[in-house]
């Protein structure tokens, strides 16, 4: 990146905050979606029924839950495959 002039770097950044804006609304839009077609299910009203709510945000924690634990794993396996790699060009 240091190759790159200013002008370009400043596109470059701008250019990768619109994709992760673009990413972080993919999989926003795609919670949103899982979350609403398996828990509600009652369109007789325009609220919410509690247990509609408690579904939604029981959906909403496992997902993080789960992002939280799958980024942890990836972050293990990268450092193992690090550790393996030096030890690989060490010898």
């Amino acid at each position: 990146m240091d190759s790159l002039s200013v002008q370009e770097q400043r596109e470059l950044q701008s250019r990768l905050e619109k994709k992760q804006m673009k990413d972080f609304m993919g999989v926003y839009s795609r919670l949103v979606q899982r979350c609403f077609d398996d828990c509600v299910n009652d369109f007789t009203s325009k609220s919410l029924l509690p247990k509609e709510e408690g579904c939604i945000l029981r959906c909403v924690d496992k997902y993080f839950k789960g992002t939280e634990r799958l980024q942890t794993r990836f972050q293990e396996l990268n450092a193992q495959m690090m550790q393996q790699g030096n030890a690989i060009s060490g010898r």
